[in-house]
């Protein structure tokens, strides 16, 4: 089964209990990306640019008819301390988690980690008139 043309030739469900050993040119980045190296029987993104494509509505289930680029927007840390990259895509919206493979490129994922502190929801320059306001003292303490 070829990943850009996802007819369905296996039943619903299939790709939760079976490995995806396909490989596939990313949308994004068009490099050609191979199912080893992925840590996992289920490769899910580009490791070069951490983008995907929308194929699934639930994991494995290959039932979307978007077929939209899943843009990479966050990280996070799951409770055994393994990291997820947030997925969402730029037609519908759609949100996933996907765990991240053992050999997505580390630069990509720090840099999604680092987002929110290098570009915060408010001007830095204003940050001790909004403890200020908030009940604090205003000094920053180094």
């Amino acid at each position: 089964m070829n990943r850009e043309n996802k007819k369905k030739s296996f039943d619903k469900g299939y790709y939760k209990k079976h490995p995806s050993n396909d490989t596939f040119i990313c949308k994004v980045c068009g490099r050609t990306v191979v199912p080893t190296g992925a840590g996992s029987d289920h490769r899910n993104h580009c490791p070069y640019c951490l983008c995907s494509q929308h194929l699934d509505n639930e994991p494995g289930d290959r039932a979307s008819d978007c077929g939209g680029v899943m843009e990479p927007i966050a990280v996070w840390v799951r409770k055994n301390g393994e990291w997820a990259i947030i997925h969402r895509c730029k037609v519908c919206g759609h949100l996933s988690s996907n765990r991240i493979a053992a050999d997505d490129n580390p630069m990509k994922l720090m840099s999604l980690a680092m987002k929110p502190v290098s570009s915060p929801p408010f001007p830095l320059e204003r940050i001790e008139e909004m403890t200020r306001l908030m009940g604090g003292d205003g000094e920053l303490v180094w």
